[in-house]
């Protein structure tokens, strides 16, 4: 198995590259998956009759949403655990508390160590197009797996803001109202990583 990967020359249009032509790394993802196909692969594997499986698959998706908005770090079997979480900004005392400071919910994704490793060790596969749309390159990576880890601090450290060009045209990640690109940081109980000048992140 390898991860698919495209690497598209394309105009910068912001940042320190704008106006010129870079080649931007992307995913290259499948057809998604809906989820009765999901579920009939599953009742293959675990040779449960498909009608067992869906109502397993409804039940655990109401537990996890009910346990979550409830304040849990809810597990979810061989995959990691989910949470909510939220942004808000950060006043001087407490009488300027409020609901206003907060200015997003977020849902929260840790991958446990099994998944991470697994993504660690899967080759990738990266296919080079130039500005016209002709394929010129082939590639086969040898980075050192590192799996990004906002919960724990571990971010990619060479990242200079032009990858991910399928998600933004612009080559890289838009600049929050700090002027920076959004960071995730923080861990389990906040700090670092808000939206906006002043944001803290629970």
């Amino acid at each position: 198995m390898a991860l698919k990967v495209k690497a598209t020359e394309q105009k910068i249009k912001i940042g320190k590259y704008a106006d010129t032509y870079r080649y931007v790394m992307a995913p290259e993802l499948y057809t998604s998956l809906n989820q009765n196909k999901v579920i009939k692969e599953a009742a293959l594997r675990s040779g449960v009759s498909r009608g067992v499986m869906q109502a397993c698959w409804d039940a655990a998706g109401e537990v996890i949403k009910a346990w979550a908005t409830e304040g849990h770090s809810v597990a979810i079997p061989g995959l990691g655990t989910m949470r909510f979480g939220l942004r808000a900004k950060s006043v001087a005392t407490v009488n300027e508390v409020k609901a206003g400071l907060i200015t997003s919910r977020r849902i929260i994704f840790t991958p446990d160590v099994d998944l991470k490793d697994e993504l660690a060790d899967t080759a990738i596969q990266i296919t080079c197009y130039d500005r016209t749309g002709k394929e010129v390159k082939r590639v086969t990576s040898a980075d050192e797996g590192i799996v990004e880890d906002p919960e724990n601090g571990t971010t990619d450290p060479g990242n200079d803001g032009t990858t991910e060009g399928d998600d933004n045209q612009n080559g890289g990640q838009q600049p929050n109202a700090n002027g920076q690109g959004d960071n995730p940081g923080g861990d389990d109980n906040g700090g670092g990583g808000g939206d906006e000048p002043g944001a803290d992140e629970d």
